[in-house]
């Protein structure tokens, strides 16, 4: 039986501190190579029909009017209209090639709108997208449809809120960060606690079901005692979600970060505090800990979602849902069709000329086997249940889990002796020490791992 518990283990925390893969995938996108071609990823976006499962949409809007010195996404600071014009033009040749792939009878059950700032694009925009969508696939129109969009608070009005009702958005997810003007400042996002709680009311009047903040820890000019006033004042607004993420500074792959004075950046025993006392503040606020960085109030559908058995970790973190096959959109967006991940170009540049040379912009991914499969399973398991029992996984996938992965639960004795998982003949369950360093116990059964020859590209597990 999972557990919603979290112990805070300094010395445990100190001790795996490493690097690793945060498993919004598995084989991680590290795995991908340019062996995967688009006719491989066409033949299996058709072979999947037969499959009859639902799809799930991604788009991906880079355009952003500011930059935000922390921000490690593909993104692109612009005010020229041309230039998004051209892209948006391009996106929707790339929305009328895909949707030659599928069939019209599978049901978009999810779509996510992400970036950069997808509230970057003004009503018309909005609309034509929307409408090109629709026109292209069968979008959900009940209200079991799960249709998110990320939001700079900065980037809308009231009005523009009750717009995204009105084309189908019910879940907004809001890009906080911090409240404290001094960090705000040294990043470079400036946004009042009035403007966000305006917003929040006017999402909930407009009829949103769900709305989620995202927070970041290990900013630059961070405090315990100021980030417990920004919670204060995130909590006072009761979202139904949080995402709380650790900031990291790779200012030798993000030109932005370079920006940030690294003098200013908290110390690790300081972000551990911070990390410590955010736990505990969501928690005592009635919160439940889903995982990794994931929380939310006891009614929300993550919370359902990991007690009934249909919670996954996709490129998008914890989600539900987790039957579907995912068609992604846009610049360096990845998809997840059967057996096949698949990744678009990572530059605009490429991305538009091979769209306008009349082919998929696919180009890298990687067709997985059974052991990946497997594996994967494994992994989700583990990440979004805390426990893995044995016999029924055995069941599941018509193996011997103690014969297959005995090597993996011999090196998982030395995780059992620090109390990070519970080992027994039935099976892994992660104790409540253990719910921070989920990325380690995965890793455990992650063939790549040891033949990674640059593990300074994952981020630090805590």
């Amino acid at each position: 039986m999972s557990t919603d518990t979290v112990c805070f283990d300094l010395d445990l925390i100190r001790r795996y501190d490493g690097r690793g893969p945060r498993y919004t995938s598995y084989p991680t996108a590290l795995q991908f190579s340019e062996d995967l071609t688009v006719q491989n990823y066409i033949d299996n976006a058709q072979a999947s029909n037969t499959s009859g499962v639902p799809l799930s949409l991604y788009v991906h809007i880079p355009f952003c009017h500011t930059l935000c010195y922390y921000c490690g996404c593909n993104k692109i600071v612009t005010h020229n209209q041309e230039r998004v014009s051209k892209y948006m033009g391009n996106l929707y040749r790339e929305i009328e090639m895909q949707s030659d792939l599928f069939d019209r009878a599978r049901l978009v059950e999810q779509l996510h709108f992400g970036g950069g700032t997808p509230t970057y694009l003004d009503e018309v925009q909005m609309r034509s997208l929307l409408a090109k969508l629709r026109d292209a696939f069968t979008l959900d129109t009940s209200e079991q449809r799960q249709f998110s969009i990320e939001v700079d608070p900065r980037t809308v009005t009231e009005e523009s809120i009750h717009l995204l009702t009105e084309l189908g958005f019910n879940r907004l997810s809001l890009g906080i960060q911090d409240f404290d003007a001094a960090v705000q400042e040294a990043v470079n996002r400036k946004q009042s606690v009035a403007e966000v709680t305006s917003l929040v009311e006017a999402s909930r009047q407009a009829g949103f079901r769900s709305i989620s903040f995202d927070l970041i820890y290990g900013l630059p000019l961070q405090s315990v005692q100021s980030f417990e006033q920004t919670l204060d004042t995130a909590i006072e607004m009761r979202p139904d979600r949080f995402a709380v993420y650790n900031y990291a500074h790779l200012p030798q792959r993000f030109k932005g970060q370079r920006m940030i004075n690294a003098d200013d950046i908290p110390a690790p025993e300081v972000k551990l505090d911070i990390l410590e006392n955010t736990i505990e503040r969501l928690t005592a606020a009635g919160y439940i800990y889903i995982g990794m960085d994931h929380f939310a109030l006891p009614d929300d559908e993550l919370v359902q979602a990991r007690r009934n058995g249909t919670l996954q970790r996709n490129f998008q973190g914890y989600s539900t849902h987790r039957h579907c096959d995912l068609v992604a959109l846009g610049v360096s967006s990845i998809s997840s069709i059967g057996n096949v991940f698949a990744q678009s170009s990572v530059t605009t540049m490429e991305y538009e000329t091979l769209i306008e040379n009349g082919t998929l912009p696919i180009r890298k991914g990687i067709a997985v086997d059974d052991d990946d499969l497997l594996r994967a399973d494994v992994i989700q398991s583990l990440m979004c249940y805390d426990e893995l029992i044995f016999d029924e996984f055995g069941r599941e996938h018509d193996i011997d889990f103690r014969e297959y992965f005995a090597a993996e639960i011999e090196k998982l004795g030395p995780l059992a002796k620090d109390d990070l998982i519970a080992l027994d003949a039935t099976g892994i369950r992660i104790t409540p020490k253990g719910r921070l360093l989920l990325r380690n116990i995965a890793m455990t059964f992650d063939r790549y791992i040891g033949i990674e020859e640059n593990a300074n590209r994952f981020s630090k597990a805590i």
